[in-house]
């Protein structure tokens, strides 16, 4: 058994963001003035945390949020990210770069919610959970292979200074005791859709008192969600044992972040 902590980060602010106009994975903007104000805030807030790897999507806003996270922090230097297509935000077919008032038209004539639909062209919520599953198995792999033997020495050393950082912040929540650590950057849909599987389809355990319509509501943009997952080797591929979720959506890094003028 092995124990590790993800935490899941949605990019920072796009113009595209700013207008309500949908990105998916043919619009490949870069961040806004305010959204690179967010990603500083969001560093900030993550800066002590040792991740120990670092996996994001291939599109530039994601990318551009992870160098920003990764520039602030000062328990992980050395570590370098991993692209992931995986990561990539749900595609949204001929919807994309259309504001989202269109999809909300288009699913109307569908008669369905506009979560729920599919654009002729984009990726249904069970494919986008197919590519999330995929995910997964790169990353408990990597777990296995590259910590699981070392998790004594590495709780030893990191301990207590984990501990000692966890008192001072929030940031921390939940990781005392848990000596690996990985940082995903990725995008709001595709977030949602992690979050709802980890949940419903996985089992995590839930923080108390925890209002399901939060839990699952749009992630902000540098919006942090964090769970602890327990893997272990099991043939023809790692299985999970067990699941935790600490928060999801979590934005008070971004609290009296001025706006651009």
């Amino acid at each position: 058994m092995f124990t590790f902590s993800l935490t899941m980060v949605r990019h920072g602010e796009t113009q595209y963001n700013r207008d309500k106009l949908l990105q998916g994975q043919g619009v490949d903007t870069p961040l806004s003035e305010a959204g690179l104000r967010q990603c500083e805030a969001v560093g900030r807030y993550l800066r002590d945390v040792p991740f120990t790897c670092v996996f994001v999507s291939n599109l530039q806003r994601a990318v551009q949020t992870a160098e920003i996270i990764l520039r602030n922090n000062t328990r992980c230097g050395g570590v370098e990210m991993t692209l992931e297509p995986l990561l990539r935000e749900r595609g949204f077919g001929i919807a994309e770069g259309r504001h989202k008032e269109d999809l909300t038209n288009m699913a109307n004539a569908a008669g369905q919610a506009s979560r729920d639909y599919t654009p002729p062209g984009g990726e249904t919520l069970d494919q986008v959970r197919l590519r999330f599953k995929k995910f997964l198995q790169v990353l408990f792999k990597q777990m296995l292979d590259k910590h699981s033997q070392s998790e004594p020495d590495a709780s030893s050393a990191a301990g207590g200074e984990a501990e000692a950082a966890a008192a001072a912040s929030s940031a921390h929540d939940g990781l005392q005791g848990v000596p690996v650590h990985a940082l995903v950057v990725s995008h709001g849909a595709y977030i949602r859709v992690a979050v709802r599987h980890l949940v419903e389809d996985l089992n995590s355990a839930l923080p108390a008192g925890v209002k399901m319509s939060h839990l699952f509501s749009p992630c902000p943009n540098t919006g942090v969600s964090r769970f602890l997952l327990t893997v272990s080797p099991s043939e023809p591929r790692p299985k999970l044992a067990a699941a935790r979720c600490l928060f999801t959506n979590r934005k008070e890094h971004l609290e009296g972040l001025a706006e651009a003028p």
